[in-house]
Formats: structure tokens, sequence, C-alpha cells
């Protein structure tokens, strides 16, 4: 990798404007994000962005930008670990190997994250079943507008259905990826040089309860805009309160977790909502 793309990558990670480790516990939902001028992968994402379609998964742009982005971030890290007189090379041994593996069985095989993916696919065949209901709104909203009714404010019910909608498909996935990774570091050996500090696994289960907790609150709204879908969205709901439940059961600690920016004012003091 060229040295002015090694530069600039230590630039950004010593930029005292940036939150150290923000980008970890976060929603990556940037456009709605407060901290895009505090967290240095933003940054970086928006620099490579520039070039039209960067940000479009079916645009072959966007795949290179984030080969290069890994290429750029695998070479500094071994830059690094040269440094330190570390060889990565050497770092993983049969018995590591196998220990992986089993940690990966079981984390796909953990009740938490078979329920996560069992709600990530049940939303999904929601909304594929409810394409006809979403047309159906929108026509009835649409006839309010043109009769302009007392007491009524379609645009505002189109703005609250489209707001709830969308958290509810941004979190659906996000939901078991974090619980994914949060039971995977759960399992993974932890040094004992890191007893006392916080724990990886619980600020992942504290993205998820994040996440849990916003997706519930938008499926309530969605129930009041398609009452005809009450019943199966009290279904969603239900099982997202048990995977809540569950989620702070398998992880006693994850709300108390501290999320670096999110839970913390720059003052240093605790933030009173997630």
């Amino acid at each position: 990798m060229p040295t002015r793309e090694i530069e600039k990558l230590k630039a950004l990670t010593d930029n005292p404007e940036f939150i150290p480790g923000i980008y970890n516990y976060c929603d990556k939902w940037c456009e709605r994000c407060p901290f895009t001028g505090r967290c240095s992968v933003f940054a970086m994402e928006a620099d490579d962005n520039r070039s039209p379609g960067s940000r479009d998964p079916e645009n072959e742009e966007f795949w290179k930008q984030l080969q290069r982005a890994l290429g750029s971030t695998v070479d500094l890290l071994r830059e690094m670990a040269e440094e330190a007189g570390v060889d990565l090379d050497t770092l993983v041994s049969p018995e590591d190997e196998a220990r992986t593996e089993q940690v990966l069985s079981d984390t796909k095989a953990h009740p938490l994250v078979t329920t996560a993916t069992d709600y990530t696919m049940a939303v999904h065949k929601w909304f594929q079943a409810a394409k006809g209901l979403f047309e159906k709104k929108a026509e009835e909203l649409n006839a309010k507008a043109r009769m302009d009714l007392p007491n009524a404010d379609p645009e505002a019910e189109v703005t609250d259905l489209q707001d709830a909608t969308e958290v509810v498909r941004w979190y659906h996935t996000l939901i078991s990826a974090k619980l994914r990774r949060a039971v995977q570091q759960n399992l993974t050996d932890r040094p004992a040089c890191l007893d006392g500090m916080p724990k990886d696994s619980d600020g992942s289960a504290k993205v998820a309860l994040v996440c849990i907790d916003r997706s519930m609150a938008a499926w309530t709204r969605i129930r009041e805009h398609l009452p005809e879908q009450g019943d199966n969205i009290l279904d969603l709901l239900a099982g997202l309160e048990r995977l809540r439940r569950e989620t702070e059961r398998v992880f006693p600690h994850a709300r108390s977790f501290v999320r670096p920016g999110f839970d913390v004012e720059e003052t240093g003091q605790r933030r009173t909502k997630p």
C-alpha cells in the first residue's frame, strides 16, 4: 500500500476530534447518527465514497472501494505488527483453529442467535405478505389528502408510517448480527489481563437491546396504522419481548455498558438515554 494511504489512516486514528471506538457499538445508521463528525470510520468512508455509485452495493465501484479499504487496513496492521516485533503468521496454532471452529459452531446453535435469526426471517416474510396492505394504505391516505378532511393529517400519517417501517427494516438484521457477535465473544476465552474491564460481548448485547427497544416501539406504531395486521404484529412483538428478556438474562451487565460517545457526554457524565 502506498505510504500516503498509510499516513492517511494514521492521521485519522490519531485525530483527537474523533471518539475512540465509537464505531464498535453503533447501529451503523450513519444517516441518523449525530456523531458522524466524531467518527474516524465515517470520515474514512466519506473520503472513499466520493466517486459516483460507491455507496451502491449493486455498483462495481462499491466493491472496489471496499476491497481497497480492506487492503489498506491489513497493510497498516502488518506494519504496526512489524514495528512491535509481532509475527502475525505464527499467532494461530492448530489448537486455536479447532477452538475457533467450536466457538463458531456453538454460536450458531445458541438460542439467542437462532431466535434472532428466526425474527429476521419473520420480518422479511411479513413485509412480503404486507405489500398489498401498504399499497392500500397509500391509496387511503391519498384519498384523505384529496378530500381535505378536517382534523386529518395524511402527510403526518405517511411520515410516521414510513419512519416506523424504516426503523424495523434497518434493525431486523442488525439484531441477529449483534447478538451473534455478543455470543461469540462470550464463548471466546478472555485474557486474564482484561479481568475487571468492560466486555465487548456486553457492548454488542447493549446495541442489540437498543435495536430491540426501538424495533418494538416502531412495530407498535405500524400496528396503529395497519390494525388489520394487529395479531400478526403482536406475535412479532411478543417474540421481540422474549428475545429482550433472554438477552438481559444471558448478558446481565449489557444495559449498564457505557458505549463511547453514545452513553457518555463530553464532560464524561453518563447519558440518561441510550
